[in-house]
């Protein structure tokens, strides 16, 4: 057998997003116009590394992505990974990639790896990274030591794992980060290290009904309580809160959310952006002894966005009641 008939097979597909944005004649802003061929077409040495089955699954930017379409996302990535494929890579928008790769994390079965990427500049642009980050995607992917590991963010030469990171910049080319954690690993001259060995990993089934919507809304300042109120209401199955410091609200707030923990899953989580949520350090109404004596629960280091993803899933797979041992997870 040649060393070619050796190669690994690897599945890469494209979503759309910045890696795939091109400028038009109208002068408007690139949009997604890059099938994920054309993406590879930099980096013909990929087919040196692996036989590459390669697919474009949509062209969206990743704000217009939803959780139908990444339930179909998955299941061509499973099937690949069921006919063979060593590994799966997804290119997409980064708006939304923290959020998608805790999605894909949570129902992901196997010890092969699925590596989400990106970029921050589109290719007409000068120094666009989505080559580099792709030829990153491509090493960890086919890396052993990426195994067991569930869902991987690779960007920047950084490894991040999918229930950590964050992007925390709007237009910086150093635009992720997992906060509090730090990635899990990063490529040094074109491997993967890792800080540490892989985590024993907790996946759920896939959701048997998809029509159930979760809110998400933020504390805020002298913010009323319309909406809340209204969540029951406009038929919301579950409730995520974006609460102030370690997972609080208002005394109204509190109120209005222990009447609704009593009818539907209540989660407050804090919009810091780095920590967690407290569990019995304050006393004052609104403060998290308040709101878990109402029912309410704490997110823990999950941010708000995250939350919202793991509570639909679990509304959807109709295993809501194991929330709380998610959170603690």
């Amino acid at each position: 057998m040649t060393e070619v008939e050796n190669l690994p097979r690897l599945s890469i597909a494209s979503l759309g997003g910045t890696a795939s944005m091109q400028a038009d004649a109208s002068g408007r802003g690139v949009t997604p116009s890059l099938d994920c061929e054309r993406q590879l077409a930099s980096l013909p040495h990929l087919r040196e590394m692996a036989h590459l089955e390669v697919a474009t699954l949509c062209l969206v930017p990743s704000a217009s992505l939803s959780f139908v379409m990444l339930l179909d996302v998955l299941a061509w990535a499973r099937a690949e990974i069921e006919g063979g494929s060593q590994a799966v890579i997804l290119t997409q928008g980064t708006d939304t990639l923290e959020e998608t790769a805790y999605f894909f994390n949570l129902l992901w079965p196997f010890d092969a790896p699925l590596v989400l990427t990106g970029a921050m500049r589109p290719p007409s642009q000068p120094g666009s990274d989505g080559p580099a980050n792709l030829l990153a995607a491509t090493q960890v992917a086919l890396a052993h030591a990426s195994r067991g590991r569930g869902a991987l963010v690779v960007i920047n030469d950084q490894i991040h794992c999918a229930t950590r990171v964050r992007k925390t910049a709007s237009l910086s080319m150093a635009a992720f980060e997992s906060p509090g954690s730090g990635p899990v690993g990063e490529l040094v001259e074109g491997l993967a290290v890792y800080r540490q060995p892989p985590c024993p990993r907790r996946v759920l089934p896939l959701p048997e009904r998809v029509g159930h919507r979760v809110a998400l809304l933020e504390a805020c300042l002298d913010a009323d309580t319309t909406l809340l109120q209204a969540v029951a209401a406009f038929g919301f199955e579950g409730l995520v809160i974006s609460g102030f410091g370690a997972g609080h609200v208002s005394s109204a707030w509190s109120d209005v959310l222990g009447e609704l923990a009593a009818k539907l899953p209540v989660i407050v989580a804090t919009r810091t952006g780095s920590g967690t949520t407290a569990r019995a350090t304050y006393g004052f109404a609104g403060a998290e002894i308040d709101l878990q004596s109402k029912g309410v629960h704490m997110a823990g280091q999950l941010c708000p966005r995250k939350c919202r993803i793991l509570l639909w899933l679990l509304l959807g797979t109709g295993q809501q009641s194991s929330l709380c041992t998610w959170l603690r997870h």
